[in-house]
């Protein structure tokens, strides 16, 4: 990816090491403040509203990204545990330059979709960095629901299910910000992906055909 490598030599050094743990920190954060009595609550002053962006409250551009993907403490901790086993793993295996250019894609998509319907969400880009694990590592094996080994590739696959699913069901904003959302995945895997599911199909029908002689 010839772009993406230009991209990174004109970075520099101009991007934040260890990205997603100041992210989880940031949500962890608003959701301590979503628990104490103020007068208005984080999330009324930190999601992304078009109109009030227009307004003046240019912050709503970019705090959106800290707003945590839940309220309850248990589901919480193990979404941030989930996000930043996956934002660090893909930091690893990229540089930090490169993880920060993908997440950075994904906000600017998600601003996109924002302006265009009224409102945003970062939760399926944060959604979006388990399409971009599976991509990467389809043969890590890990134990789902804390006892069953399941491989990446197909875990993979069944969330990549779950938002088409989405896409039928849930109302026009979340469709456009969902789209716009996995726009570093398809920048970054999107050739890969589609090879990589032409194979997994052909494998899944030979099975099929072998189990039924």
């Amino acid at each position: 990816m010839n772009w993406l490598n230009r991209l990174e030599r004109k970075m520099g050094r101009h991007y934040i090491p260890d990205l997603m743990k100041y992210l989880c920190i940031a949500m962890l954060g608003v959701f301590a403040l979503e628990l104490l009595p103020l007068y208005r609550s984080a999330y009324q002053l930190l999601y992304f509203n078009r109109d009030l962006i227009l307004r003046g409250e240019v912050w709503r551009l970019i705090t959106f990204i800290f707003l945590p993907p839940n309220k309850t403490i248990i589901w919480i901790l193990f979404s941030l545990y989930f996000y930043y086993f996956l934002g660090t793993a893909l930091e690893r295996q990229w540089g930090s330059a490169r993880f920060n250019i993908y997440y950075a894609i994904g906000i600017l998509g998600n601003i996109i979709a924002g302006f265009i319907t009224g409102e945003t969400t970062n939760e399926y880009l944060n959604l979006s960095l388990l399409l971009a694990f599976a991509a990467l590592y389809p043969e890590h094996q890990i134990q789902l629901f804390f006892f069953l080994p399941v491989k990446m590739r197909w875990i993979g696959w069944a969330w990549g299910a779950y938002l088409i699913y989405q896409l039928v069901i849930m109302p026009l904003p979340y469709k456009v910000s969902l789209i716009f959302s996995l726009l570093p995945f398809i920048l970054f895997f999107g050739k890969q992906a589609w090879l990589q599911l032409r194979l997994d199909i052909r494998r899944l029908m030979r099975w099929i055909n072998l189990h039924r002689q």
